[in-house]
């Protein structure tokens, strides 16, 4: 294991993450509202770790293995996480101690989008744009941003690119360079982000908030800066554009680069091609409108035959919103779902384990996974009717070979066994078995809010259950596997 090599460049990586205080600083300058020390100071302590860091293994370049990429991986997270929760521990408004601001942090970089703090309309403007930039580096920023900076780092890059990138990605070269591949999705990435505020903008929120708001809604994160979310601005036109561009990011990001490729061709005149072709023909894309457009049928049709809103277009605009935003796992909320009739609340919230397509932003266990699941339980039925039959799993022309199947099957096997280790842990430091349950669900699938006591916010968990749920988010974040895989004796032997 090549420990100096992996010191280097996390400290190289911690440096330039210490630069992103100095943003919600300019933040601080422009508002005069408060906050901006904090970050400055943030920014001076984060810089100088990642200075300490670097300069004492400089000379230390050897060519990493995967299995340096893995822990380099995992290191990102765990190293920027912490790091990221600075200037919550330095800032006086919101008061926040050491667990909470851990959370705090680690729920905006893992797009998980959960919180303890409270009274957000009265914040500062610098910490609520800091609360949503983090959502909006962990999105996807982070990952390709090291990414397309690891050449300058003198290693490989497709390490850490597999290790991160969940599905059927991890065994994909988009392109022949993967800084060439990363700097594209990072265009993309920034592409629909400026795209989605403005049109927050004309939608009537202001700069800052729409601003913010495409942070949270591009990643899939959930934090708003209103204490109301989306619910604040009372707008059927915000709630439709958050949608639209939920369903953007919650597609495989493979698709939105191939497709931009095929759009840089039609202008080039090399190829006339209709790229929305490229869409339909996936049948991730496909699976996944047949879901969004089932739950929102579902969730309209309950809502308007209990009467709970009295209008059609409110019913309509809630019901889309919700069945949206909480099956992707964003957690953005217009009107407490928790409350509304039926088994409805229960639904929306199973709903975020499958969450968005693989190679999204979205958290859960993907679309792709949840799919692979329904044609190997369809093929296990014909195989009891025709114990004889030889039938392959297929998804169109392509038949997938049975490692795969199996590396899918251990997937769900090594979810569900964290997924019980952290409910059962959160119940002993102290929370009830639904609340544990609905917290390590948020916590798990990235999705923020969940019933009960977490149907708004975590302030009533305890510390030490804290602990256990940010674990919970840097697992479903990483796809659980590639932590477990650092966990492992083996992985530590030469």
């Amino acid at each position: 294991m090549q420990f100096l090599s992996i010191i280097r460049i996390v400290g190289i990586l911690v440096m330039c993450f210490s630069f992103t205080m100095l943003v919600p600083a300019f933040v601080a300058l422009i508002y005069g509202d408060g906050g901006g020390r904090s970050f400055l100071e943030a920014f001076v302590l984060n810089f100088s770790v990642g200075t300490i860091l670097w300069w004492f293994c400089r000379n230390n370049k050897q060519e990493l293995r995967s299995r340096e990429g893995f822990l380099i991986v995992v290191l990102f997270w765990v190293v920027l996480g912490s790091l990221g929760a600075v200037p919550f521990i330095l800032l006086e408004n919101p008061n926040l101690n050491f667990s909470q601001s851990i959370f705090e942090s680690f729920s905006g970089l893992t797009t998980t989008g959960a919180t303890v703090i409270t009274g957000l309309d009265s914040l500062p403007k610098a910490i609520l744009f800091y609360r949503q930039f983090l959502q909006w580096l962990g999105g996807m920023g982070i990952i390709v941003l090291a990414v397309a900076i690891i050449p300058l780092l003198g290693i490989g890059g497709m390490q850490l690119y597999r290790a991160e990138m969940p599905g059927p990605l991890k065994e994909q070269k988009m392109r022949p360079r993967i800084a060439q591949t990363a700097k594209a999705l990072w265009l993309i990435y920034v592409s629909l982000t400026v795209l989605c505020a403005l049109a927050f903008w004309l939608a009537g929120m202001t700069v800052f908030d729409a601003i913010s708001h495409s942070f949270s809604t591009v990643s899939i994160g959930g934090f708003s800066t209103h204490d109301a979310s989306i619910g604040y601005f009372n707008s059927e036109m915000i709630n439709a554009i958050t949608v639209l561009f939920l369903l953007i990011s919650s597609c495989n990001f493979a698709l939105h680069f191939t497709a931009f490729d095929k759009l840089q061709e039609s202008y080039k005149g090399q190829v006339k091609q209709n790229f929305f072709r490229l869409y339909w023909r996936d049948y991730e894309f496909r699976f996944f409108l047949f879901v969004q457009v089932s739950l929102f049928l579902i969730c309209f049709v309950v809502l308007w035959g209990n009467h709970y809103f009295e209008q059609l277009n409110t019913t309509f605009s809630q019901a889309l919103l919700h069945s949206v935003a909480i099956s992707t796992t964003a957690g953005f909320s217009a009107h407490d779902f928790s409350q509304w009739p039926s088994f409805l609340p229960l639904l929306l919230v199973l709903a975020s384990f499958i969450g968005g397509c693989a190679g999204s932003t979205g958290g859960g266990v993907k679309m792709f996974r949840v799919l692979l699941l329904y044609l190997q339980g369809k093929r296990e039925i014909h195989r009891f009717i025709h114990p004889n039959i030889v039938q392959p799993i297929k998804l169109g022309k392509h038949v997938l070979s049975e490692r795969m199947v199996e590396g899918i099957w251990a997937f769900f096997s090594a979810y569900f066994f964290v997924f019980v280790v952290c409910w059962l842990a959160t119940i002993a430091c102290g929370m009830d078995t639904f609340d544990a349950l609905n917290a390590v669900i948020a916590s798990l699938n990235n999705l923020g809010p969940a019933l009960g006591a977490v149907s708004s916010n975590f302030v009533q968990v305890p510390d030490s259950a804290k602990w256990v749920l940010t674990f919970a988010m840097v697992c479903g974040r990483l796809e659980v596997f590639t932590l477990l895989v650092i966990l492992s004796p083996s992985f530590w032997r030469d």
